[in-house]
């Protein structure tokens, strides 16, 4: 069976693992060579065109119920978090804002750039369900330098996603040499980027990088969570469920790490950041904006 651009593949010599999505089929020196995207984890990777065989509709199906399995797991989880947050903050509202819960709540909004807009729009599906609000952009990894400026400046956003898809090749340099990876200095010099524009770590939460990105090097450049600490693939939907975690918990509150990695699907070894703030902020009253908007 031939391989077309699109077409749901596996590596034979890797049993398979791992399904890709065909994005670009190359020639060279009478050799073919595919460029592949991770159907659910965001990794980008090349194989020759005689490894790959077409996964079938059966197998597909069976692969992605099983994702779909880890994925409700995880937002039951992440779910649960956000109850608890409300209740917290039902309660310390009815004190300290008004016995009659008379108040309002402003969750921190996202711009989420992604490389892959397959993966941004399974995103924007998941935001939408948590209720964050969110403005997702699709751009080439290698532009988001040049053009995350203007839309910082255009969203003024409290939360930023600068993810898509990456690798590291042994071939091209040592784990530590930023430049054996697909684009982890692309997503560094876009962290960079924003940082000129909103230098507190506090005033802009950054998370930044995709499977196996270059983990130290994003978070000296300035983002506040980043992947990947051990060089794993991250799942498609992670940043997701961290800077949600952030957008829903108070300003005045310093989110631990691990209450933000707990629920995700890759955890600690794909996943790392710093102490931070969460961005949600309570006004009251609420009864007053509704009558305005009823005039």
């Amino acid at each position: 069976m031939s391989i077309q651009i699109m077409d749901i593949v596996g590596r034979i010599s890797y049993n398979c693992d791992i399904l890709f999505r065909v994005i670009d089929i190359k020639e060279e020196h009478e050799t073919k060579k595919a460029i592949l995207y991770g159907e659910d984890i965001r990794l980008i990777a090349d194989a020759p065109y005689e490894d790959l065989i077409v996964i079938g509709g059966l197998e597909r199906r069976k692969k992605s119920q099983e994702i779909e399995t880890l994925e409700e797991q995880s937002y039951n989880l992440f779910r649960q978090d956000v109850d608890l947050i409300k209740q917290k903050q039902e309660y310390e509202a009815s004190g300290g804002y008004t016995k009659t819960l008379n108040y309002f709540q402003i969750p921190g909004r996202v711009l989420h750039l992604d490389g892959d807009p397959l993966y941004l729009k399974k995103c924007l599906m998941l935001y939408e369900k948590i209720g964050v609000p969110v403005t997702g952009v699709h751009c080439n990894e290698k532009e988001m330098a040049v053009k995350i400026g203007t839309l910082i400046d255009y969203y003024r956003p409290d939360i930023l996603v600068i993810t898509g898809h990456d690798s590291y090749s042994k071939a091209k340099g040592k784990i530590t040499d930023i430049n054996a990876y697909r684009h982890s200095r692309d997503f560094v010099q876009t962290v960079r980027e924003a940082r000129k524009r909103v230098p507190h770590l506090d005033q802009l939460v950054i998370f930044a990088g995709a499977c196996q990105s270059h983990f130290e090097s994003l978070i000296q450049a300035g983002a506040n969570f980043a992947s990947s600490p051990s060089r794993v693939n991250i799942h498609a939907l992670d940043p997701v469920y961290i800077v949600a975690k952030i957008s829903f918990t108070p300003f005045m509150e310093r989110i631990n790490v691990w209450d933000v990695l707990r629920n995700t699907l890759t955890g600690e070894k794909g996943l790392g950041g710093i102490e931070t703030r969460g961005v949600l902020r309570t006004g009251m009253p609420y009864n007053s904006v509704i009558h305005e908007e009823n005039l």
